[in-house]
């Protein structure tokens, strides 16, 4: 049977063999997540009690090399990332360390203290700024110009066409990329630094027991790149999955400043504005290409937070010239969500 491109019976076979080689073939296995990938992940339980994550991402649509190359940085940095238990690289099957069911999503619907959650991840983030070895950026993909121009015409690529029923005309593109390449090369203000790329409350996990910063628990991190410093300090407060109060969204930046009084206001907040625009607007392409595309409707329910942060971030002045751009070919009124 094909599913999505990819044998199942095959697929299962090579789990099972996996499983068989790493000990766990006799455990119950139930699906924990999936995500807006191939990949999918399920919690194995054995019958003494012990729990393991099974990440199953097929190739060729995935690659678990990166993630297994991130994951050792982090823990070797004294970040709380998954411990490696198997991995079968080639047949994309990893065996990880279980962090539990405490995701911020869950802890922040169960009424925990924001705040202090919310402090915890900067702080994760100081420590992986701090800690990170200059050497270690060599090996990661530069987030680059001409990347984060594909990404922001994603809003092109599908919601365009999906808000106007056709491909946008030559010369609107044209002044969409001719704004945006006025405006990302801010930013080089400040140095690069590693960027997690996912870094919100779906991939955080409080784990009790643990001290500093390490009770912060990571995951989904095999997208990781060098790119800009401000980059996953916007996803974890600027996330479109919860309306982060804008004080609290203040006096994170600001313990982030406090920690690294070498950075520059002025410049880390024009990077901040920059790495928001940025990445606000891909998502808007995304979410309307896993509607499209996938038939993943869900993240449609996330879209209006999605305009209000990018009507945020491009209040900018240095966001002026995509501002330009939204106020003359995407504005207010044609920024919707769709069923």
């Amino acid at each position: 049977m094909m599913t999505n491109g990819i044998d199942r019976v095959a697929r299962e076979a090579a789990i099972v063999g996996f499983l068989a080689d790493h000990g766990w073939d006799k455990a119950e296995r139930r699906l924990l997540a999936g995500d807006a990938s191939f990949r999918r992940y399920d919690r194995l339980t054995d019958a003494a009690g012990n729990r393991a994550v099974l990440m199953d991402a097929p190739p060729p649509m995935e690659d678990v090399r990166p993630f297994i190359a991130i994951d050792r940085l982090l823990y070797d940095l004294g970040l709380s990332a998954p411990r490696i238990m198997g991995e079968d690289a080639a047949n994309g099957l990893l065996l990880l360390e279980d962090f539990g069911d405490d995701t911020y999503t869950r802890l922040l619907a169960r009424g925990h203290d924001e705040t202090a959650l919310y402090e915890l991840a900067t702080d994760a983030l100081i420590a992986l700024h701090q800690r990170l070895p200059q050497a270690a950026l060599a090996g990661l993909r530069k987030f680059d110009l001409d990347s984060a121009l594909r990404q922001v015409s994603l809003l092109l690529d599908w919601y365009w066409p999906e808000l106007h029923g056709a491909p946008p005309p030559a010369e609107m593109r044209a002044e969409f990329e001719a704004a945006w390449r006025q405006v990302l090369p801010l930013w080089h203000r400040l140095p690069d630094t590693i960027v997690l790329f996912d870094f919100h409350i779906d991939n955080l996990l409080l784990l009790p027991g643990r001290a500093g910063v390490q009770a912060c628990g990571l995951l989904d991190f095999q997208d990781a790149l060098s790119g800009p410093l401000a980059f996953d300090l916007v996803s974890l407060l600027e996330d479109v999955r919860r309306n982060v109060p804008m004080p609290l969204m203040r006096a994170m930046i600001e313990r982030y400043l406090a920690a690294n009084p070498q950075l520059g206001r002025d410049d880390f907040m024009t990077v901040y504005a920059v790495s928001g625009a940025q990445r606000n607007t891909r998502i808007a392409g995304t979410f309307t290409r896993l509607l499209r595309r996938d038939g993943k409707a869900g993240y449609q329910r996330y879209m209006p937070r999605v305009w209000e942060l990018i009507a945020h971030d491009i209040s900018h002045p240095a966001l002026a010239p995509v501002a330009a751009w939204y106020a003359k070919h995407l504005p207010p009124h044609d920024r919707k969500v769709f069923a």
